[in-house]
């Protein structure tokens, strides 16, 4: 099972990630764009997800994805860990809100993280 200490040792090793408390709970960025948050406990996550795809996540994978009330109108979506299946998956969740965070110049200069479409 993925847990906090995942999250953050994934986060922490995609380029120029910094953690910062915000709101009473641990949070990642990346040239000053938030793009993790680790909000209930540490049990979950929110990451960015153009609302196109987090309705079908959600609508796909209700146990694992779900959209807080107060981000409807943003461009987020929560992950239960306790579902994510693995460590896999877990970094492409977490390298995904980070490609959508990272400036273009980082973007560039690790084309192994991929690129993300309609920037």
């Amino acid at each position: 099972m993925q847990d906090a200490d995942d999250v953050r040792r994934i986060c922490l090793s995609l380029p120029e990630t910094v953690e910062k408390i915000a709101w009473s709970m641990p949070t990642f960025r990346v040239a000053g764009k938030m793009f993790v948050t680790l909000p209930e406990a540490e049990t979950s996550m929110a990451v960015r997800c153009p609302k196109t795809e987090r309705d079908e996540l959600v609508l796909a994978e209700p146990d694992k994805f779900w959209v807080a009330a107060h981000e409807s109108g943003s461009a987020w979506v929560r992950v239960r860990l306790a579902a994510v299946e693995d460590a896999d998956e877990l970094r492409d969740i977490l390298a995904d809100s980070w490609r959508q965070a990272a400036p273009t110049r980082l973007l560039d200069s690790y084309p192994e993280l991929g690129v993300v479409a309609d920037r």
